[in-house]
């Protein structure tokens, strides 16, 4: 998929790896220049050297989306490199593995939370807040078709997708007086560390392996998130806002 974002920056959070790393390089192909967020510096610098490559400009921004102090110096800090954020691509989550709730414990929990959620809430925040004072915007929210209809062995996370996807709605309404579109992707399983990190353990591997059965399209790539991120990032989604968009290879289907 080609569009135009030349003169764009975009942040994209969890960038170093799976689907963020084809996202941030799927905007980058087509003109942004990117802001670079994850932990993960030596997996960050190298994305950092791709884009570069493309003669892009790119930023590295090693903050953890949980903390909001450190993602709100690390936007001051990308703003001052690149001078604004023009697109905001919440990627970055977790999920520790599949077992069912009654299993699970709380410490879990509150880091599925942080991160899948928390962390939502606080790069929006903040990067919404820069975007109303230039009236222009595109945030687009990564969820998961988990939170669409729930997915066995996935209980807290499931719930903290289901909240991005109402987030979603609610900012498109919220956001709109100041020119700031808000859409949602939602994938079903993806080809990613993380999906080979889950399959690690016997229970884990034969739930996926039977979520992936119904995929009517089979298993997914990083790039047929990337190319969805792409097309709410472009103009050519300007009349689109609030909306959620599975891209899961057939596995769900909702109106």
């Amino acid at each position: 998929m080609q569009v135009d974002l030349t003169a764009k920056v975009a942040m994209v959070t969890g960038a170093a790896q799976g689907i963020g790393r084809a996202i941030a390089l799927a905007l980058a192909y087509n003109g942004a220049d990117i802001i670079i967020n994850d932990l993960d510096r030596s997996a960050s610098q190298a994305l950092q050297q791709e884009i570069e490559k493309l003669r892009r400009r790119a930023f590295v921004a090693l903050a953890d989306v949980s903390d909001y102090t450190a993602i709100q110096q690390a936007v001051s800090e990308a703003t001052a490199q690149l001078g604004k954020i023009d697109i905001l691509v919440n990627n970055a989550g977790w999920d520790k593995g599949i077992a069912p709730f009654l299993r699970t414990n709380h410490s879990d929990w509150q880091r599925v939370i942080a991160i899948n959620l928390v962390g939502v809430l606080n790069c929006t925040h903040l990067v919404a807040t820069h975007m109303s004072q230039r009236k222009s915007g595109k945030i687009i929210n990564i969820s998961s078709d988990a939170g669409r209809g729930g997915s066995f062995g996935e209980a807290v996370y499931s719930g903290c997708k289901a909240a991005v996807i109402t987030l979603t709605k609610t900012w498109a309404r919220e956001f709109a007086r100041d020119n700031i579109r808000v859409n949602c992707v939602c994938p079903g399983l993806v080809d990613t560390p993380l999906l080979a990190k889950l399959k690690q353990e016997e229970f884990g591997k034969k739930v996926l392996e039977r979520i992936e059965q119904l995929m009517l399209l089979g298993l997914g790539k990083p790039e047929d998130i990337a190319n969805a991120a792409l097309f709410f990032a472009s103009e050519e989604s300007n009349h689109i806002t609030g909306q959620v968009l599975s891209a899961s290879g057939g596995l769900t289907f909702y109106g």
